[in-house]
């Protein structure tokens, strides 16, 4: 599955002003700032986002959030995917990008 180019239009209004590069990563398209990716139109549906790993438990009781998991290993703390009808209108995926953008911000530049 392709990733959804409406939900990466989207998040490009939302990164604008941000010094991001986008790149095809994990079947979607992410987007990553200081070369560390914060969030990425999923190639499997939905919004990924990489969160800080002591919040991925309470993030996790949003709406439309699930662990996301890698090759079978079970879910993977400080990443998270959100599903497409959770980020449906703009107020919603405006703060899954934030917080993905913030702890971007707060890993030293690669």
């Amino acid at each position: 599955m392709a990733y959804d180019e409406d939900l990466a239009a989207r998040i490009r209004e939302h990164v604008a002003g941000e010094p991001v590069v986008e790149k095809k990563m994990f079947g979607g398209l992410a987007f990553l700032l200081g070369g560390h990716m914060a969030v990425a139109a999923s190639g499997k549906g939905g919004l990924m986002v990489r969160v800080e790993p002591s919040e991925t438990d309470a993030l996790l009781e949003q709406p439309g959030a699930e662990p996301f998991e890698m090759g079978g290993r079970g879910g993977m703390r400080g990443w998270l995917r959100v599903a497409t009808d959770a980020v449906a209108d703009d107020d919603t995926l405006a703060r899954w990008v934030e917080r993905g953008l913030a702890y971007a911000r707060s890993l030293p530049p690669k």
